[in-house]
């Protein structure tokens, strides 16, 4: 199911970083088009529908777009219930109910993302230019079974914990030292960066794990998923940076996939 709102979103219910170069406007539009075309009639609409501009674009191109589509309609109802399936198992107490949006915003990078709303519902999205930017069914259900594996490990609540031990400490420090409320303010701010970004390479790395086993579990294959990550600019290794290495993430899918075939990891676990 698909509805237009502020996003177009599927489904009962932060792969973020430097993306390859954004598809072309015309082509975002198309594919804008085909999806609200195709899929807004299967629930009602939170906002009126917006009519999507006309625009000329190669035949070639249409196609591109109808199957970009498409294979997001499929990896959405084939990861739903397993996402579904392993937070239940996984969590206690935490909204298994996801909500699956596309950010219909046609300047936005490739780029997905996961959040909850303001009652608790969590959230995944995807840009239109991701959409645009995977190359296959498999890639595109890896980055959301990497943005689902962040919600169900608890990193949204880790991160704001990390920040705020960061903050504390920061303004505690210089407090110590005698500096004025203004300063105090600033290096909590400092701190509160500094914290939510100590242990972010690890929780990137824990959602690789675990978005592989969902993404195999649903029966797509990860090590095509994860070559995603082969045509992303490469972060390094770098200190407080929020992502690690390409080929570190491309390990543990890797070894993870080496254990599940072994029977190591049963599946559905």
């Amino acid at each position: 199911m698909l509805l237009r709102a502020k996003s177009l979103s599927w489904g009962k219910s932060s792969f973020r970083g430097a993306f390859p170069p954004m598809p072309s406007f015309r082509f975002l539009l198309v594919i804008l088009s085909l999806a609200v075309t195709l899929l807004s009639g299967c629930v009602p609409t939170m906002t009126p529908m917006q009519r999507v501009p006309e625009t000329e674009i190669s035949p070639e191109d249409r196609q591109r777009a109808e199957v970009a589509v498409a294979r997001l309609v499929d990896v959405g109802e084939r990861m739903e219930p397993q996402i579904e399936q392993e937070c239940r198992k996984r969590t206690r107490k935490l909204n298994c109910d996801y909500l699956f949006v596309v950010d219909d915003r046609l300047d936005l990078d490739a780029n997905a993302f996961q959040t909850t709303d303001r009652s608790g519902r969590p959230v995944i999205g995807v840009t239109l230019a991701m959409i645009a930017e995977v190359r296959n069914a498999d890639e595109l259900a890896f980055v959301i079974g990497h943005e689902a594996a962040h919600h169900i490990a608890g990193h949204i609540a880790q991160r704001e914990r990390d920040a705020a031990v960061g903050a504390a400490y920061m303004g505690r420090a210089v407090q110590a030292q005698g500096a004025d409320p203004l300063t105090v303010q600033r290096a909590r701010r400092i701190g509160a960066e500094i914290g939510s970004r100590l242990y972010s390479k690890d929780y990137e790395l824990e959602a690789d794990r675990l978005g592989t086993i969902i993404t195999w579990d649903a029966g797509y294959d990860p090590l095509k998923g994860a070559q995603f990550f082969l045509r992303l600019p490469d972060p390094g290794d770098k200190m407080l940076g929020t992502h690690p290495p390409n080929q570190l993430r491309f390990d543990v899918v890797r070894d993870t996939v080496a254990q599940l075939r072994a029977g190591k990891i049963p599946a559905g676990s």
